[in-house]
């Protein structure tokens, strides 16, 4: 049960003001339909953490309790810092009003996700935490639960966001997770 709570709060958090909740936003003002837009979130959040959490889980293997808390605690320091860089979207949407809005957001959130701190997290979280199913499935509702609001709410929610205190709110919320980690760690040692 901490692996799901664990990665739920930290992806639900880490999404805050992200660039896919962004996306969530763009797509959901673009399309105006938020049933397939949230399918296609949570299709291309299972196969994003699905094979994020599966390396991480084989990378655990081979460290010990105290290197895999530190590892984590360093990761969630690094996205402590990473949440106080403001994400944004270059462009405009240049895709018809028509069209599928699942297929478009399953590749869309699929591809933004590659390399993203939430991938990351889910990648550490896989590798701390021998529940699998936990960490997926927790990392993977975390993005639901971030990124529903913003597609029922679309292009009005966008206004009334204060990011500035979102992502200083996340960064000290990733900084008490790393210190608690790594203090784990130090207990391990």
């Amino acid at each position: 049960m901490e692996s799901f709570l664990v990665s739920f709060s930290t992806v639900a958090i880490a999404e805050m003001g992200d660039r896919t909740q962004l996306l969530a936003l763009v797509l959901a003002a673009h399309f105006r339909r938020p049933w397939p837009i949230l399918a296609g979130v949570l299709v291309a959040s299972l196969v994003s953490m699905g094979v994020a959490g599966y390396v991480g889980a084989h990378l655990g293997q081979y460290l010990t309790p105290a290197r895999l808390d530190a590892i984590v605690g360093v990761s969630m320091i690094g996205m402590a810092l990473w949440a106080l860089k403001s994400d944004s979207l270059e462009g405009g949407s240049a895709q018809p009003r028509s069209g599928n809005a699942f297929v478009a957001t399953s590749i869309a959130f699929f591809v933004a996700e590659l390399g993203d701190k939430t991938e990351i997290a889910t990648v550490a979280l896989g590798a701390a935490y021998p529940s699998l199913l936990g960490v997926v499935s927790g990392t993977t509702l975390g993005m639901l639960a971030a990124n529903a609001p913003v597609v029922f709410l679309g292009s009005a929610f966008s206004s009334r966001l204060p990011l500035k205190a979102i992502h200083v709110t996340a960064s000290l919320l990733f900084l008490a997770l790393g210190v608690l980690f790594l203090w784990r760690a130090y207990a391990h040692w």
